[in-house]
């Protein structure tokens, strides 16, 4: 494509990303910084060593540490089971294990309540146990159910970097008389180290950035972190604002620092490992002893980050009358026939986020498809630009985008009068979620060869007929995947709604989060069933249609 006609297409992109993103984000700091002259910092500043928001840091600081631990104690050994030994044949464990990464978090986070609580599944189905499972509410508590839904993502990093660790490594130093826990020590670990940070610092910034589990869970044992004190402060009377943009500047700078470090982790501590001979995966057959017991940590964490919070789920919206508990004489499907007969504000909320999550993710794959085919035709610095600017939200806490959209939106609501209406929902869903089409079609176009484009030119096709009979049809999967990916968690997504509906219109997740709250748990979790079908059955779908495509 030539220059001109390139940089016509990357002028309004810019301006549309800078009212996407800059804007917003730009709100947040003059919002922290309190307008006045000499004042940047010193409001900033102020707010911070404020004893509270001194414990909600800490507190953030601490889970995300002890997250971190969970993670890597569930996923270093499942990563080497799944990579170094013959249970790497179980292909359907990979599926099995991103099952917990997949399901929204505030959702497994009522499935854990339900079941521990007083008078909860556990001690209705184990009442030997006496009331031992109330001890589950605590720090460690939460840090647990946190990290059995992150451990997946560390899981996946570290398998894949022990597959690139060839065995001949392995016997060269067992040829220069290395035992192995001196192979696994002076080795393996090290080839490992710069793959573990990068995944360690990640779960960070993902604790650091969860709102769902901390709101449920957190709250109910008097724990706040960044996010639930930016969503009290910016929706609850009186409203502080300006309370909310400090501590959401002090999140994105800790994530910023975080996403810099792992950057420069990455580029100091990476070893190229496959060659042109390739490698050789060292693949131990497991004794019968050992592998009884490996199978019996694979099911433990299936149960923990599966089981239970399914089970407690799929089974209190079951249950007829919680008074009586487990029964098979009190099961029922009436909570699920009274969500589209007799309760008007579940089919509202289905719609509501049916529509928006569609809205979003159509417009999602347009936008993305256009920025991605720019950035991957440009040759000068406008095409970095345009895509770190689309690649900003990646990098930042949702909560924090959510606050910079308020005050941005309510700011010019004279001229555009969008902000409180659900069409400020697919405006936010696609600030937030763009990122995932732009990193797919872009991965798409970077396998296109430049000669089908050339031999388009060559037959006189038009940059538009380019565009259109040629890259997007080679492209189709990745845009699909990006629209897939961004309805599914649009579709879920409970910060936006929570603080951008309008009111008296509720979403599925605050739906779900209402009732759970009012005490209508079973007719919540009736919700929750759905939202997990709906989301799960989009997935299935678009992964057919790709297939067939």
């Amino acid at each position: 494509m030539r220059k001109t006609p390139l940089f016509l297409l990357s002028l309004p992109l810019f301006l549309l990303l800078a009212v996407l993103v800059l804007c917003p984000l730009v709100m947040v700091l003059a919002e922290a910084a309190g307008g006045g002259e000499g004042a940047v910092f010193t409001r900033i500043w102020q707010t911070l060593v404020q004893p509270e928001n001194l414990l909600t840091i800490g507190n953030s600081l601490r889970l995300g540490a002890a997250v971190v631990v969970v993670a890597t104690v569930i996923a270093a050994p499942l990563a080497w089971l799944l990579a170094r030994t013959d249970m790497s044949r179980c292909r359907w464990l990979e599926l099995a294990f991103m099952i917990p990464f997949m399901t929204p978090p505030y959702i497994s986070s009522m499935g854990w309540i339900l079941f521990m609580q007083r008078n909860g599944l556990c001690q209705q189905l184990f009442p030997w146990l006496g009331r031992w499972s109330e001890g589950f509410f605590s720090f460690w508590g939460l840090a647990l159910v946190m990290g059995l839904h992150v451990f997946p993502f560390m899981l996946l990093m570290l398998r894949n970097a022990m597959l690139c660790v060839g065995q001949g490594l392995e016997d060269a130093g067992a040829v220069f008389g290395a035992g192995f826990a001196g192979r696994i020590r002076r080795i393996f670990l090290p080839l490992l180290l710069g793959n573990y940070a990068v995944g360690a610092l990640l779960v960070f910034v993902k604790t650091l950035s969860e709102y769902g589990t901390p709101a449920t869970l957190g709250q109910r044992i008097g724990f706040f972190v960044f996010t639930t004190d930016i969503h009290r402060y910016s929706t609850t009377a009186p409203v502080d604002f300006g309370r909310a943009a400090t501590l959401s500047t002090a999140l994105t700078l800790i994530c910023l620092v975080m996403w810099f470090a792992q950057s420069a982790i990455s580029r100091r501590h990476s070893y190229r490992l496959v060659g042109g001979k390739g490698v050789k995966s060292g693949c131990a057959v497991l004794r019968p002893a050992v592998r009884a017991w490996a199978w019996a940590g694979v099911w433990l964490v299936l149960l923990l980050s599966i089981g239970v919070p399914f089970f407690s789920v799929i089974s209190t919206s079951l249950i007829r009358l919680r008074g009586y508990g487990l029964a098979l004489d009190n099961l029922t499907f009436a909570h699920y026939a009274a969500l589209f007969t007799d309760n008007p504000k579940a089919v509202q909320a289905i719609l509501v986020s049916t529509g928006t999550a569609f809205v979003a993710a159509t417009v999602s794959a347009v936008l993305g498809t256009v920025i991605a085919f720019v950035v991957s035709r440009s040759r000068n610095g406008v095409g970095r630009v345009l895509e770190g600017m689309s690649l900003l939200p990646e990098m930042l806490p949702g909560i924090v985008m959510v606050i910079g959209l308020m005050l941005f939106w309510n700011l010019v609501y004279d001229i555009v009068p969008l902000y409180n209406s659900p069409g400020m929902l697919s405006v936010a869903f696609v600030a937030l979620f763009l990122p995932f089409t732009v990193q797919y079609v872009g991965a798409a176009l970077a396998n296109v060869n430049e000669s089908l484009v050339a031999a388009a030119r060559v037959f006189g096709a038009s940059p538009w007929q380019i565009f259109r009979r040629v890259l997007v049809p080679l492209v189709f999967r990745g845009i699909a995947a990006g629209w897939a990916m961004t309805f599914i968690i649009s579709f879920r997504e409970l910060v936006a709604p929570s603080m951008m509906a309008p009111p008296g219109v509720l979403s599925i997740s605050t739906f779900i989060v209402r009732e759970f709250e009012q005490g209508s748990v079973s007719t919540g979790m009736a919700m929750a069933v759905i939202c997990v079908l709906l989301t799960t059955g989009t997935l299935a779908v678009m992964s057919v249609l790709r297939r067939s495509r």
